[in-house]
């Protein structure tokens, strides 16, 4: 009888051991998680050939002057507006490609601190249109957390879902829908 209570009490202490010292846990970035994926399509504004975000406008020109920095930075303005960040299917983590289009994001509303913003969370066709708002909204949230982690005042951010409501590309095929699976920034004020 006391070998069975002496075992007993061994297999607990050891398991409250194995317990206790389990793996730590890693800790959680907030919502800027990347998890290893398969290549993603090219989305349409990486191609050669595209504009590329700039951080401040050119401007060149003879009798530059006010008209041509303000053309410069309606120019600057159309390029941010551009540049979608993009998401794998089902997925509102943000890749490393989405990460660096954000950092230019940021780097450009550094340089303009008056200017607002909304990002506008898109899905593809596929799903309910429950499910593809919510997924719109963690998608322009993960970007909008993002951007606030690059030292953007949240004041500055607002985010609205559209789901599946307003495509890219209304094309039914994976290129179609990899253009529509976006966080979209329009410009408010500024």
């Amino acid at each position: 009888m006391r070998n069975k209570s002496l075992i007993a009490c061994s297999l607990i202490v050891l398991g409250m051991v194995l317990f206790l010292s389990g793996c730590p846990k890693k800790a959680l970035e907030p919502v800027a998680t990347e998890v290893t994926q398969p290549q993603q399509p090219t989305p349409p504004s990486t191609e050669p050939g595209e504009p590329t975000m700039q951080m401040e406008p050119s401007v060149t020109g003879q009798g530059g002057g006010a008209a041509a920095g303000k053309a410069g930075l309606e120019e600057a303005r159309a390029v941010f507006e551009q540049g979608d960040v993009y998401f794998e299917y089902d997925s509102f983590d943000l890749s490393a490609q989405a990460k660096k289009v954000l950092a230019e994001k940021a780097a450009f509303l550094n340089a303009h601190p008056g200017i607002k913003i909304r990002i506008e969370g898109h899905c593809d066709e596929r799903g309910t249109q429950e499910y593809n708002l919510a997924l719109g909204e963690r998608r322009a949230k993960a970007a909008q957390e993002y951007l606030v982690f690059l030292g953007i005042g949240a004041q500055r951010l607002s985010t609205i879902s559209y789901g599946e409501e307003k495509p890219a590309d209304p094309g039914n095929s994976e290129a179609a829908w990899a253009k529509n699976r976006r966080a979209h920034f329009v410009i408010l004020e500024g």
